[in-house]
């Protein structure tokens, strides 16, 4: 059986595999974080606002402050990169989209440098829970 995110990856030529597959693991971090876990069909939707927060939170637990390098090696350079890949995955039928998204809503999303490197916080666990 064929990979749909690397026969998409290789069909369009500027993203891995792994950015398609990443962007859709991420999903349900988005519709978490916009309170709509509970909600079915398009209630579900989330923005392409939203969908980058998802992705920006799950990127943070996932790769902490590699993020940006890890985004990078798989093409994906900034928000407007992700804004793509969702419109290639609705092109492709695996996504849906309403009347009013837009790519534009992925423009000037969030800067990874800043939110993945600087603005990286470790969570370490407070003194005694290791059990020493």
């Amino acid at each position: 059986m064929k990979d749909p995110f690397r026969e998409l990856a290789r069909e369009d030529g500027r993203y891995s595999p792994e950015a398609f597959r990443f962007l859709f693991e991420s999903l349900e971090h988005a519709v978490r974080l916009a309170g709509k876990e509970g909600a079915e069909g398009t209630e579900r939707h989330v923005s392409g606002q939203e969908v980058l927060a998802g992705m920006r939170e799950y990127a943070l637990e996932t790769f902490g402050p590699l993020a940006a390098h890890v985004w990078r090696s798989w093409g994906v350079h900034d928000s407007l990169d992700w804004g793509r890949i969702v419109f290639l995955l609705v092109d492709a039928g695996m996504l849906k989209r309403q009347d009013e998204d837009s790519i534009e809503d992925f423009r000037d999303g969030f800067d990874f440098e800043e939110s993945f490197v600087e603005g990286y916080r470790a969570s370490l666990p407070a003194l005694g829970e290791s059990g020493a």
